[in-house]
């Protein structure tokens, strides 16, 4: 068996979609334009998404003991994820999540319930030879104490940590500071930035957060685009314009494309348009991963887009 690319530790889920334009009341039911079931979760999608897009990758979380959790499992295996460090609980799927997607804008608001925390890895679950035989460790935040021991075991291997910082709702905690210590490249959502630093100006902020651990610090703004910045560089790459169907999962996938040009060895700029590119089109469907394009059909998009380059690549 080849070796794994990518290991990815933290949450996979079970989404259930519904595209809608008004959401229901006590008063009467929604009327749905579609429903689907898909996997989600932040590294979840994100392997996914390097696997289709044909990088060896495995995940490591953990799964209930029924049905949900079986499908769970089949929808990480089917696109070539390896699943054997997944840890079993004797309890039923928790990780579940329903999806509410405007049907004109793509917007969506989730639902979910139970307790999350309960189910997490713990320390002595995890196994450190499978983690640093990878080359890089991708985390979201999930399985905190776990997540924070395979970063530390990543750096004692000469490996490198991603880590997929969400939109921040208001302050940014002690665990995800931790977590931003240990982080080789921080991909992070709206204003993570700003919260971390307290500086408004997003070059400024990223040029803080680089003192605090990361080497690279990637902001993504949905419609306008990612901001990079390095010690040496920064750069500003626009999003492509797509009819947008649904926005779930497309940081996710933004954050699995992003990966793969890591492992090609690409430059930062290549990367992150490849990865924008991979978000795009995944917005033009349905669901966090359905819509998760092959190698192939990025490299046609992106030629069509007038990145002529990508022919060599």
């Amino acid at each position: 068996m080849s070796p794994i690319q990518i290991v990815g530790l933290g949450l996979s889920t079970i989404d259930i979609l519904m595209r809608l334009r008004e959401m229901p009341d006590w008063n009467g039911c929604g009327r749905m334009k579609e429903i689907r079931l898909d996997g989600g979760g932040p590294v979840g999608t994100a392997m996914v998404a390097a696997a289709r897009l044909g990088v060896r990758v495995g995940y490591i979380g953990t799964c209930g003991d029924d049905e949900v959790a079986d499908l769970k499992m089949l929808y990480l295996r089917r696109d070539g994820v390896d699943v054997s460090r997944v840890v079993k609980r004797n309890a039923p799927e928790a990780h579940v999540v329903l999806c509410f997607v405007h049907e004109d804008t793509g917007e969506r608001v989730f639902a979910s319930g139970g307790d999350w925390d309960a189910s997490n890895l713990k320390v002595n679950e995890l196994d450190h030879d499978y983690i640093t035989s990878a080359d890089f460790l991708h985390l979201d935040g999930y399985h905190y104490e776990a997540a924070l021991q395979a970063a530390r075991w990543m750096h004692e291997a000469g490996k490198k940590v991603i880590l997929d910082a969400n939109k921040p709702m208001g302050s940014v905690g002690p665990r995800m500071r931790d977590l931003v210590s240990v982080t080789d490249i921080l991909i992070c959502g709206s204003g993570f930035a700003s919260a971390m630093t307290g500086k408004d100006d997003i070059w400024e902020a990223g040029g803080l957060v680089l003192s605090m651990g990361p080497s690279v610090v990637v902001q993504t703004e949905g419609e306008d685009g990612s901001y990079t910045i390095t010690k040496d560089d920064h750069f500003h790459i626009p999003a492509f314009n797509v009819d947008v169907v649904d926005t779930t999962g497309a940081g996710d996938v933004f954050h699995g494309a992003y990966l793969v040009g890591l492992c090609k060895g690409w430059d930062l700029r290549r990367i992150t348009a490849f990865a924008s590119a991979v978000a795009a089109i995944k917005c033009t469907h349905l669901g966090g991963r359905i819509g998760t394009p092959r190698y192939a059909e990025v490299k046609a998009f992106l030629l069509d887009h007038g990145y002529e380059d990508w022919e060599s690549g």
